[in-house]
């Protein structure tokens, strides 16, 4: 075992990477910017610097650790040098903290609080710069743009994108598209993943709260929510609920609380889904045709594959995702059975993922000219509006959600991690409930948080060849084997954001690893104490196929083939 000697105090260390593992797991919080565990190492921020036992002062996150080290986290020289950056920030940051979308979550405004930055005493001398709200998805703002560099690592090392770079020199650089362009411009998929990442405001979810609170306050409206697996188990990290605990219940309150007529589960369309991809993907199994079979949960994964990888877009399932299925049925439902007080149904979807506010307008997502999803707002959003309606979500008591789309199969719970899509579709072709096939299933290799899982499953004497993948660089990984002959597969579930939707582009931050396996168990403890497993055995599904979807199925359930 090795040492370190961290403000006169001895501390072992292993296998970590640089100086900064080794005070963090020493129990002291070291302020960075531009540090992220799961990016490369940046080394610009210099907020996380230390001094060592010869007045040597470094970056402790491109520092390896060695043994014998004798280094200080807090010394006179340090604090100084940390708010001179933190002032030289502000000198050229926009001001208007009280009225930011991130005020209270602003990493910049957080670090200036806590190091004791009373006043900045440097001229802003920056030039105002046009905001970026091109993208149905984002907004970029460069006035408050720190150079971190966070959102151009994540855009490139975990997407494999590179949408996003610095461009320019010394005081006039910013990060922006290349060539000037604006985000509509360029392949930009909407995953949101650099807002997540981004310490400040420079990159925030579109926002259409105020939308939504137009429509709850219109009588001739009736404002109907459905709710994301993934929102579920992570709304709570606002309202000091325990990381990962379903908060379901106590946000179907607030929800009524707010204004909303009716609450319903995007699970539901997660069991239609389940459903029609399983039949889809045994008939292309039978015919030999359009394998493998791409899943179209994801539209980040969707938009990536028309722009990258257009050879492939004829093996995208064509069935639409779980929130346009309930959208396409909620409105479907709304012309069979009108409002008895004539009001026209609002669809607004709850979700996890930035990407589906672009997905809601894109032409297939119309069913007879109407659009099936008026409004998606985040997770993030949602936090927003329960507090700006006073609402105390911890101490709420949970309600039940509303009729008939209000029960889904733990199947559907756990479409919200990767994974989840592929297990739900082998229970269904399994089609077996028993604790026993389903821990077997659970066991072959479809869980777990890495980029690439590939698994062999044997169905009725054939082998099938699947492969779980998270993270678009991850995604072209595997589709170019693919291309290139050198791995063969039957069945490939994909979601743009790393780990599935409980780390979506739309979720509250900070998503750390911690916060990201704390999700990932809360909705697996869904699934584990859900009294329906299969969706196939879930008795509304059985229901709406004889009901509301009867001979409208491939109407509402699926694109044009071939195209999303």
């Amino acid at each position: 075992m090795r040492y370190m000697t961290i403000n006169n105090r001895r501390v072992e260390f292993s296998d970590e990477k640089n100086v900064l593992a080794v005070i963090r797991s020493a129990g002291i919080d070291l302020p960075t910017f531009c540090y992220h565990s799961e990016l490369s190492t940046y080394g610009a921020c210099r907020m996380c610097v230390v001094e060592d036992d010869r007045g040597r002062i470094f970056t402790s996150c491109s520092e390896p650790p060695r043994d014998g080290m004798v280094i200080y986290t807090n010394t006179q020289r340090l604090q100084q040098h940390r708010r001179m950056i933190l002032e030289l920030l502000l000198a050229s940051h926009c001001r208007d903290c009280t009225t930011c979308v991130v005020n209270g979550d602003c990493t910049l405004q957080k670090l200036a609080k806590r190091l004791g930055v009373r006043q900045v005493r440097f001229e802003n001398t920056r030039k105002e710069l046009p905001m970026d709200t091109t993208s149905p998805s984002i907004v970029l703002n460069p006035n408050k743009c720190i150079l971190c560099g966070d959102c151009v690592r994540t855009c490139d090392e975990i997407q494999g994108l590179g949408i996003l770079d610095f461009a320019y020199r010394g005081s006039k650089a910013i990060v922006a598209p290349a060539f000037g362009k604006k985000l509509r411009e360029t392949q930009c998929v909407g995953c949101g993943q650099c807002r997540i990442v981004c310490p400040t405001g420079a990159i925030t979810v579109k926002y259409d709260v105020e939308a939504v609170w137009e429509a709850i306050g219109d009588p001739k409206k009736r404002v109907v929510a459905q709710i994301a697996p993934a929102v579920r188990v992570a709304i709570g990290d606002k309202f000091g609920i325990a990381k990962g605990e379903n908060a379901l219940g106590r946000l179907v309150t607030a929800l009524r609380r707010i204004g909303f007529d009716e609450v319903y589960d995007t699970n539901f369309g997660a069991d239609l889904t389940v459903m029609e991809e399983s039949q889809e993907f045994l008939e292309r199994l039978e015919s030999g045709e359009n394998l493998p079979l791409l899943t179209s949960c994801c539209p980040g994964w969707v938009k990536f594959c028309e722009e990258r990888y257009p050879e492939f877009r004829g093996n995208v399932s064509t069935c639409r995702s779980p929130m346009q299925m309930v959208g396409a049925v909620l409105k479907e439902e709304a012309r069979v059975h009108p409002d008895p007080d004539g009001r026209e149904t609002v669809v607004v979807a709850i979700m996890p993922c930035t990407a589906k506010k672009a997905e809601i307008r894109r032409p297939e997502h119309f069913t007879d000219g109407v659009q099936d999803v008026d409004y998606v707002i985040t997770t993030a959003e949602l936090t927003s509006m329960i507090q700006e309606a006073g609402i105390d979500l911890a101490a709420l008591e949970e309600q039940a959600l509303d009729m008939p789309f209000g029960i889904a199969s733990g199947a559907g719970a756990i479409f919200g991690v990767t994974g989840g899509v592929t297990e739900a579709v082998l229970r269904r072709l399994v089609g077996s409930s028993r604790s026993e096939v389903l821990e077997q299933i659970s066991f072959t290799g479809v869980r777990g948080m890495e980029g690439i899982k590939e698994t062999v499953i044997d169905y009725k004497g054939r082998e099938l060849h699947i492969a779980v993948v998270n993270g678009l660089r991850n995604a072209a990984a595997v589709l170019d084997r693919v291309k290139a002959g050198e791995s063969r597969y039957d069945f490939i579930e994909i979601m743009a954001c790393k780990n599935g939707c409980i780390a979506g582009g739309g979720q509250p931050f900070p998503v750390v690893v911690s916060t990201k396996e704390a999700r990932q168990k809360g909705l697996y403890k869904i699934d584990r104490t859900s009294q329906i497993k299969l969706s196939n055995e879930n008795p509304l599904i059985k229901q709406a196929y004889n009901g509301i979807l009867k001979g409208k199925e491939h109407k509402l359930l699926h694109n044009t083939h071939g195209a999303h």
